[in-house]
């Protein structure tokens, strides 16, 4: 059976949202992808004090600059389509206030007719933390703690209460309530983040960084999930950061997702190998606009399909 696709929205600066945004969510839904995802950057620090991921010396990329608000561009997308998921990968949780981001996703999800995914991480921009972060960078793991249990709260039965450290709801009733349970996916990368994942969460949401990685990582996580008792499947969506060229990059220097549309498939078939659930597939960063954006994620899966993915 087919992998199920979904595509990054147009976020970066070199889009026109209002226009871009529904658009692209059109043009996706109508070829045939079966969700639509953003991610969060809340800034550009410059000079970077750190590198890109915290990895010293590792600029950050220049489609960076002026990253659009996410579930804004969800929003935008969510009233130009019916069916496509509506997906974060990721929302950077500790630049939140919980229990308003909560009554943010399940708005959405109630106005889209049960639509979203929430993709969440902690991040790991010391500047994003600086300016936005609900508490500092060491606590991190017990801000993603809270969100997701202030989420659960806020999405299930009034009356709603919790006492957390920044969350304190005596009972209320809280509204609207989303049109069905909202799945939580985490990147799940540390054993600390696999452990919350397997025993918090409902499914994963790795970074492709090469097939054998990923089967590696996947079993790894599918025997913890036994070890630690799970019963529920983890749910599993791939991301996958594409650079699109083109014409075809030198196999020789080419890394996983860079190159021509028929080079992305063929890594995108050798991943879909591994049985992940789901793929999405973000290649705003590699094209001019719009129309470009439209024309090469057709390309992408009209070759997918052919190739059986």
């Amino acid at each position: 059976m087919a992998t199920p696709l979904g595509l990054g929205l147009p976020q970066m600066r070199h889009f026109d949202l209002g226009r871009d945004v529904p658009d692209v969510a059109r043009t996706a839904e109508r070829i045939g992808y079966t969700s639509l995802w953003v991610f969060e950057r809340a800034l550009f620090p410059e000079p970077a004090t750190q590198g890109l991921y915290g990895i010293p010396g590792l600029p950050w990329p220049d489609f960076y600059r002026g990253v659009a608000e996410p579930l804004t561009t969800l929003t935008l997308a969510a009233a130009a389509t019916e069916r496509a998921r509506l997906g974060t990968s990721v929302l950077v949780a500790p630049l939140h206030i919980p229990f308003q981001l909560a009554k943010a996703l399940a708005t959405l999800d109630a106005a889209s007719g049960g639509r979203v995914v929430a993709g969440l991480g902690t991040g790991w921009s010391l500047e994003e933390y600086a300016a936005a972060s609900v508490r500092p960078f060491e606590e991190r793991g017990r801000v993603l703690d809270e969100l997701i249990d202030v989420c659960r709260a806020v999405w299930g039965p009034d009356p709603v209460s919790y006492e957390g450290d920044i969350t304190k709801i005596a009972s209320a009733v809280v509204g609207p309530k989303p049109a069905r349970p909202i799945p939580i996916l985490l990147p799940g990368l540390s054993p600390k983040a696999r452990r919350r994942l397997v025993d918090r969460a409902d499914g994963w949401l790795p970074v492709a960084m090469g097939a054998e990685v990923l089967a590696a990582q996947w079993r790894e996580l599918q025997d913890l999930a036994a070890e630690r008792g799970r019963t529920e499947p983890l749910r599993s969506v791939l991301r996958v950061n594409a650079r699109y060229a083109p014409k075809p990059y030198d196999a020789a220097d080419r890394q996983p997702f860079q190159g021509s549309a028929d080079q992305i498939v063929e890594d995108l078939a050798a991943h879909a190998e591994v049985g992940l659930e789901e793929i999405l597939v973000d290649l705003q960063g590699s094209v001019r606009d719009a129309q470009e954006l439209k024309a090469v994620a057709a390309e992408v899966f009209e070759k997918a399909r052919a190739a059986g993915v």
